[in-house]
């Protein structure tokens, strides 16, 4: 199978998914653990570290101190409890992000849900007790676009983590503007009240882990939580691959 697997790639060689140039035919793409990315994308990709925010995930620029909460989360906690990222929003990360989510080019959620996935492993706790929700799309965006680039992300997350996936309870019930060029107030109110729970018995008592792909200024995260909290959810983690230094 090997010896298969190298000569499918002398005959097609397998491309980066970001940059698209070649790689080598030592199949060094699928050697990355299934991310193929290439070396000088995957270098790209800045790792998001401590000091960090507790809650939102927001990093700090200083380095000699530790985790504590940033001046938003001290003057209005948000609904969820936490959240989390493994990469900055920037570089070749956000180039990803941009091919996927507006390409469109669905097939990078194999190697960003994969990347997802590997950072959930660690970073979600008692995973056995969550449910695996995606941030929705209205249905109009969704006919638009075609696919929902947060639900093809939380499978992934779902299937390593081996929790249940549900698409249907949490709906976006209000048509919103793209939250890019909002500025902080014009975001918040673009998504106040823009979801709901359809089916508040799915929900009830329970833990969800909110996917999606990236978080700016972190207002639909929150605004999700919140209808998912007055829904009867006990908790409330969100996950996304990558976030900006902005919080809620």
């Amino acid at each position: 199978m090997n010896l298969l697997n190298r000569l499918i790639d002398i005959i097609y060689p397998p491309r980066c998914s970001i940059c698209r140039q070649f790689f080598s035919y030592d199949g060094s793409a699928k050697k990355n653990n299934g991310v193929s990315f290439c070396k000088s994308c995957s270098r790209d990709f800045r790792r998001i570290a401590s000091p960090l925010c507790p809650v939102c995930g927001t990093p700090f620029a200083a380095k000699a101190q530790d985790d504590h909460l940033c001046e938003n989360c001290l003057r209005r906690r948000p609904y969820y409890e936490s959240a989390g990222a493994p990469y900055l929003y920037e570089g070749a990360v956000m180039t990803a992000i941009h091919q996927f989510k507006y390409g469109p080019k669905s097939f990078l959620a194999e190697p960003l849900g994969e990347l997802l996935a590997r950072f959930a492993e660690n970073w979600v706790p008692n995973p056995d007790r969550i449910l695996t929700i995606p941030v929705p799309l209205h249905p109009k965006r969704l006919r638009e676009r075609g696919f929902n680039q947060g639900l093809l992300l939380a499978r992934y997350v779902a299937q390593r983590l081996d929790t249940k996936l549900d698409f249907l309870a949490l709906r976006r019930v209000r048509y919103t503007l793209p939250q890019i060029g909002l500025k902080k107030g014009a975001r918040q109110k673009n998504v106040r009240r823009a979801f709901g729970v359809k089916h508040p018995e799915v929900v009830k008592d329970k833990k969800v882990l909110l996917v999606d792909d990236v978080a700016t200024t972190g207002n639909t995260l929150n605004e999700c939580a919140r209808a998912l909290k007055r829904a009867g959810c006990e908790k409330v983690i969100c996950l996304t691959i990558a976030r900006t230094g902005g919080s809620f």
